[in-house]
């Protein structure tokens, strides 16, 4: 799996080194999301996570998890970040029309 990075007006930052083992699908009561051990920082959500086999598009950044303070996020990253599969991009677009 490779995770898309860009922040706003920035160059594309690609976090290659995630695979099956560190990306783990959670359940929570409404849907599945894909935690990922890369980091991403605010104005990264949105961007794409691809498959590294395939390139196809699997999921979309969507939020980090913050330890302590907002304001230590650029400086201390935690490292956990999260996306919500694109088959829930798909389903928002077909409502949509």
């Amino acid at each position: 799996m490779i995770a898309s990075i860009t922040p706003i007006a920035l160059p594309g930052v690609t976090a290659q080194q995630l695979d099956a083992r560190l990306i783990r699908r959670l359940q929570s009561g409404a849907f599945s999301v894909f935690q990922l051990d890369a980091t991403a920082y605010p104005g990264n959500s949105g961007s794409p996570l691809y498959d590294i086999e395939t390139g196809a598009v699997i999921g979309i950044m969507n939020m980090v998890f913050v330890k302590g303070t907002k304001e230590a996020m650029l400086s201390q990253p935690s490292g956990i970040s999260f996306a919500v599969p694109v088959q829930f991009l798909h389903e928002l677009l077909q409502t949509t029309n």
